[in-house]
């Protein structure tokens, strides 16, 4: 386990700079933990989206595996818990948010994961790193819903975003979406049935599948009467 003793206040990294197109920016304040793993652990699984240009997937994990990208991992527990029981595929966590990438990190060491790595800054800078049809799975999980109708530009999914999204889904490949927030769940669904290369993997909204656990959030929603929306789809 990564240990330090000192709590400290936020810690601006010089690898957390760039400006971000469909995410809060937030900083937040750090425990000595997550400091310590950000600072040991950072070079061995972490890596910024220059850093990841040109993309080899086999270099960052170390083998050839199916791959999933995790579009704002949050605090990493989803993530890691998810790749502990999925050994076999590899997952790409991309957040911006430094606390969460410093937890992520150090559920990472805790739980010996070899199969996890994290990427900082904009997805859709990444994406455009990606080799087309390249990825098992892409996971949009409670993603900024921006309420105000002048910000809807600013949703990830959006008929651009979902297009590059979906061009870097291997034939088969799904991509699940899912949110908190009624009216965006409406909009996620209108947009991905527009997409031709997009196939909804059920009659309208998915049932919570087992592999993607009920994280904190998520409970707070539910307690606060926000029922929460899954949407699947794969590739044709």
């Amino acid at each position: 386990m990564v240990t330090s003793t000192d709590p400290t206040p936020a810690v601006a990294a010089p690898y957390l700079a760039r400006a971000i197109r469909t995410y809060h920016p937030r900083r937040g304040r750090m425990s000595g933990r997550q400091v310590a793993a950000l600072e040991q652990l950072w070079p061995r699984y972490g890596l910024r989206v220059a850093d990841a240009d040109p993309f080899d997937p086999v270099g960052l994990f170390g083998r050839r595996a199916p791959l999933v990208v995790e579009i704002g991992s949050g605090m990493g527990d989803a993530t890691a818990e998810m790749a502990a029981a999925d050994p076999d595929r590899d997952y790409l966590a991309v957040e911006v948010h430094t606390p969460g990438i410093a937890n992520l990190l150090d559920l990472i060491h805790l739980r010996d994961l070899g199969n996890v790595r994290i990427v900082e800054g904009d997805a859709m800078e990444l994406l455009d790193l990606l080799p087309p049809a390249s990825l098992d799975a892409v996971h949009v999980f409670f993603p900024d819903p921006w309420p105000k109708s002048r910000h809807h530009k600013r949703r990830l999914i959006q008929p651009t975003h979902v297009a590059r999204l979906r061009s870097r889904l291997a034939v088969g490949g799904t991509l699940h979406c899912a949110t908190d927030w009624a009216e965006y769940a409406e909009s996620m669904r209108t947009t991905l049935d527009a997409d031709p290369g997009l196939v909804n993997a059920y009659d309208g909204y998915a049932p919570r599948p087992a592999y993607r656990p009920v994280t904190r959030f998520e409970r707070r929603a539910l307690r606060a009467g926000r029922p929460v929306a899954d949407l699947i789809y794969r590739r044709r």
